[in-house]
């Protein structure tokens, strides 16, 4: 990296990944700066924000939340932008460098491909971008010139394992998943979770979709689908382990049998700073392994009969197409519905399941198609949490 600075524009910047992106650039110092700050509706913590980093902009994409909210409470060097149009301003400004897409859900996907299309380099954190688009967003980094590098601390694993060696030689990777905190219930069990305890995540400090999907598996679900586009492997080249601790991220397995991981404590801090800083590395805020104290790592392997959610996105990721928009929609969507009481978390991947089987799958899908891909998937989801129960779709 140059001695020059490093302008960087998050969007979703009140969210978790947001604002430990912050405390990253605060750390790092001179060498990086917050140009750009993005929010849906957290827009008091938006302005906090901006008193505290002094962006050029501040952008709020829910356009209703922002006419409710007096604008001259921002610093007067602070320009307000609105709505989708007024991220694609933003990252393909000159003046940009790094754009963090860290926004939750498929809202956050055009924030992705326009930074893409401006061919910057693209701090990944939303998953959907790639579970939804990955054949779409992956070709137009190339013709772009872009860059995506994984914010997801199981992709920026695999992406820095996979300097140990050639491509070429690659076998297989490995995503590593903490299995959450009902790995060992019984079915009986989780029938009676409730949302207290699926937010309850033991090792991670993450927003509660997030949490949720750890709990159900979904996420590792999303990072298979993800890590097939973004690494350009087929689904029988990605596997899951179960590592209760989460200490060792991922694994790349080359053809000879050597096996490379990345091992770090469970702080999302690093993988943020990696990818906006990388190639280089620099001293970070993460916490740090204590090699002085005794510490003991488990493996198991990953139960697909139990987590139905593996094999949804083992299925997803071999037939591509509407298939990871019409997963990703629905997951969010149940999840939602859970957090509000409409759906059992036992109901959540059955339903999940479900959509997917009825959906009108395409090959070859544009853009527009995968969004009404995605609106169909979450309409389905509605009629499920509407009934209450029984989990068949009708027309």
């Amino acid at each position: 990296m140059s001695d020059r600075t490093t302008n960087v524009v998050i969007l979703g910047s009140t969210g978790s990944i947001g604002r430990s992106t912050l405390d990253v650039i605060e750390h790092v110092g001179p060498r990086l700066r917050a140009v750009g700050l993005s929010a849906h509706r957290s827009l008091a913590r938006l302005v906090e924000q901006a008193w505290k980093h002094r962006p050029r902009w501040a952008i709020a994409t829910d356009e209703a939340a922002a006419g409710d909210l007096d604008w001259g409470l921002l610093p007067p060097e602070t320009q307000v932008v609105l709505g989708d149009e007024g991220v694609a301003e933003v990252v393909a400004d000159a003046d940009v460098d790094v754009v963090v897409a860290a926004m939750v859900g498929s809202a956050g996907i055009r924030g992705t491909w326009a930074a893409v299309e401006a061919g910057k380099r693209v701090a990944l954190a939303n998953k959907e971008s790639l579970v939804m688009a990955g054949p779409l967003v992956m070709p137009l980094a190339r013709d772009r010139g872009a860059t995506i590098l994984p914010v997801d601390s199981e992709h920026s694993a695999v992406f820095q394992a996979l300097a140990a060696g050639r491509r070429e030689d690659v076998k297989r990777i490995v995503l590593t998943a903490s299995g959450g905190p009902f790995r060992q219930l019984s079915l009986d069990e989780l029938e009676h979770v409730t949302v207290e305890q699926a937010l309850a995540h033991p090792t991670w400090d993450m927003g509660p979709k997030i949490t949720i999907d750890s709990a159900t598996m979904m996420n590792k679900a999303l990072e298979i689908i993800e890590a097939r586009w973004l690494f350009d492997l087929t689904a029988e080249q990605i596997d899951v382990v179960i590592h209760p601790q989460s200490v060792v991220h991922s694994f790349v397995e080359f053809r000879d049998g050597s096996v490379v991981a990345q091992m770090s404590p469970p702080d999302m801090r690093l993988p943020i700073q990696f990818a906006l800083t990388w190639p280089e590395r620099y001293d970070s805020p993460a916490e740090r392994l204590d090699w002085s104290a005794a510490f003991s790592l488990e493996f198991e392997p990953a139960d697909y009969d139990r987590f139905d959610a593996l094999r949804l996105g083992m299925e997803a990721a071999r037939s591509g197409g509407t298939t990871g928009a019409v997963l990703s929609a629905a997951n969010e969507a149940a999840v939602a519905a859970f957090l509000l009481g409409e759906l059992r978390f036992s109901e959540i991947v059955p339903s999940c399941r479900r959509v997917v089987e009825h959906h009108t799958f395409d090959a070859s899908p544009t853009l527009d198609e995968l969004f009404a891909a995605d609106c169909w998937a979450r309409e389905q989801i509605g009629k499920i949490g509407a009934r209450g129960s029984g989990l068949g779709i009708r027309g």
